[in-house]
Parts: structure tokens; C-alpha cells; sequence
């Protein structure tokens, strides 16, 4: 598959890339995407949450009522789950919900998301560029060049670089990650891929 290269005003290069079809032609699978997008998400769970039950409750032990003839069930001290303050039963506890996945299946997940975005034409190829200095406005007008200041997208950088990165920070629609940051959730969740030209060539060997 190849894609035209276009410069940061949005005009056509001329020039032409070639990606991998391997990675960017397969046949979507959509069980491994829904996997690593759940382990993805199971993640990033902080898995805090907690209640407390009825021995850790504050509270008088004292017997409330007789043990029968009171017209109703045994229900103990002030502690009770069953009276208004008292301990939760079968609460909430402190767990971790990460889970472990084969990498041919996160690799699978991944190329499928990459496979979709090229079927619906959302991979923008762009020259590589860089800032001076971090400047958000020099961000949205190449995003306005390239038509998708409208669109959720991610650009794929090669390499770290802080003022692509500050620039963008601040705009909702738009992230900046790295070819090696760049997974399943990422992809799926943008409208539009911008891929660095230097990054196509990272991207076609992982």
C-alpha cells in the first residue's frame, strides 16, 4: 500500500511511501483488539476501592433485640448490614486487574487497528518537522493545513521530542506519542493517524 507524503502547509510532496502490508493489509481480528483494549484499561484501574464490613464499623456491640419473638430476622449489634450505618456486606476490596497477554496477540490487536485505519483512509503521511521552540499555534495551523484540526488525531513521532510534545499538550483533540508508545487503544481511539515519515519505516519492522 502506498500513501503520498505531504510538508506541514498540507501540500503533496510528490513523494511516496510504501507500507507494510503485513501490518497495515491483514484481515482485522477483532477478539485480539477487544483483549488488549480490556487488558489496556484493566491497567490503568487504580483497584483502591474498599468498604468497610461490619468489623471494621465504629460501633456499640451491644445487643439490640431478643434473639426471637421480635417479629423479625436476628439482626445482632448496631453493626448489622441490615440497619441504616451499619457494615457492607461482600464490599468492594483493594485489587489488581491487570492481566497478562501473549504479544502475538497484542501484535495481532495492534496491526488489526493499524489494517482498519488504512481501510478507511485515516493514515496522514507528513514530512518530518520540528519546533524551535514549543509553540501550540504553529501545532493547530498544520493541523488546519492537513484538515483534521476537526478530528480526534495522534501524531507517531520516531523519537521523543518535548516541543512537538508541549506544543500539543494542550489541545484536547490531539496527543503525540512514539512509534514504541503507540498500541491498540491509541489508534482506535483517534479519528485520524499523522505518522512522521521517519516513523513509517519504524512502524513496518515492529
Amino acid at each position: 500500500m502506498e500513501l503520498s507524503i505531504y510538508n506541514i502547509k498540507g501540500e503533496d510532496t510528490g513523494k511516496k511511501v510504501s507500507l507494510n502490508d503485513s501490518i497495515f493489509g491483514i484481515e482485522p481480528n477483532d477478539h485480539a483488539i477487544y483483549l488488549d483494549v480490556k487488558q489496556h484499561m484493566a491497567n490503568k484501574r487504580q483497584g483502591t476501592h474498599k468498604s468497610k464490613e461490619r468489623s471494621e464499623i465504629t460501633g456499640s456491640t451491644r445487643k439490640l433485640g431478643r434473639q426471637k419473638g421480635g417479629g423479625g430476622a436476628r439482626r445482632g449489634d448496631i453493626n448489622s448490614p441490615v440497619l441504616k450505618g451499619g457494615g457492607r456486606v461482600f464490599g468492594p476490596k483493594p485489587r489488581d486487574y491487570s492481566f497478562k497477554l501473549n504479544k502475538k496477540v497484542k501484535s495481532l490487536a495492534r496491526y488489526s487497528a493499524l489494517s482498519y485505519k488504512a481501510k478507511e483512509n485515516a493514515i496522514v503521511v507528513v514530512e518530518d518537522f520540528s519546533f524551535e521552540l514549543p509553540k501550540t499555534k504553529e501545532f493547530i495551523a498544520i493541523a488546519k493545513n492537513l484538515k483534521i484540526d476537526d478530528k480526534k488525531f495522534v501524531v507517531v513521532l520516531p523519537e521523543n521530542n518535548k516541543n512537538i510534545y508541549l506544543s500539543a499538550r494542550n489541545l484536547q483533540k490531539a496527543s503525540v506519542v512514539t512509534v514504541p508508545e503507540l498500541n491498540t487503544y491509541k489508534v482506535l481511539d483517534a479519528n485520524q493517524l499523522v505518522i512522521l515519515e521517519s516513523s513509517v519505516a519504524l512502524i513496518n519492522n515492529i
